[in-house]
């Protein structure tokens, strides 16, 4: 009889970039994540999609930034001075996501998150890799590539 010690599952840390829309805190693995800016000075793209705001110029990388509230059917975003950019890579181009603002950097464990609800602040479940509830918060943990579709 051959005994194998049972395999561990190795569950890893996952630091996650909070962000809000309205009321509700939405996160994403802070590796995916370029960089975060300042709303800047775009370039409206006539005949683009509600959700497209507009493109910019990021050193020398052209980024077409979206309203995150618009693309994900919530509302209208508003953004103001806290109003922010993610700027992520996405299928070999560069996206910038308008969030109302920033928040932490949340660092959880892979077992803290759970499987997402099948609707969350609105939104269907199948656009989250999951949910983590922290002491002050529960947040929805996006799944870039279904959202950005």
């Amino acid at each position: 009889m051959n005994a194998f010690p049972p395999k561990k599952v190795e569950t890893k840390n996952v630091d996650l970039a909070t962000f809000y829309l309205g009321r509700a805190a939405y996160g994403i693995d802070i590796l995916k994540i370029q960089e975060i800016n300042k709303l800047l000075d775009l370039t409206p793209v006539p005949g683009s999609a509600p959700h497209i705001r507009g493109i910019l110029n990021l050193r020398g990388q052209i980024v077409t930034v979206i309203d995150l509230s618009l693309k994900l059917g919530l509302r209208d975003s508003h953004a103001d001075a806290r109003g922010r950019n993610i700027i992520v890579r996405s299928r070999g181009e560069h996206i910038g996501l308008l969030v109302e603002r920033i928040g932490e950097v949340v660092s959880i464990h892979g077992e803290e998150i759970e499987p997402p609800p099948a609707n969350l602040n609105g939104l269907q479940g199948e656009l989250f890799q999951g949910v983590v509830k922290t002491k002050d918060l529960l947040i929805g943990i996006l799944d870039m590539e279904k959202a950005l579709d």
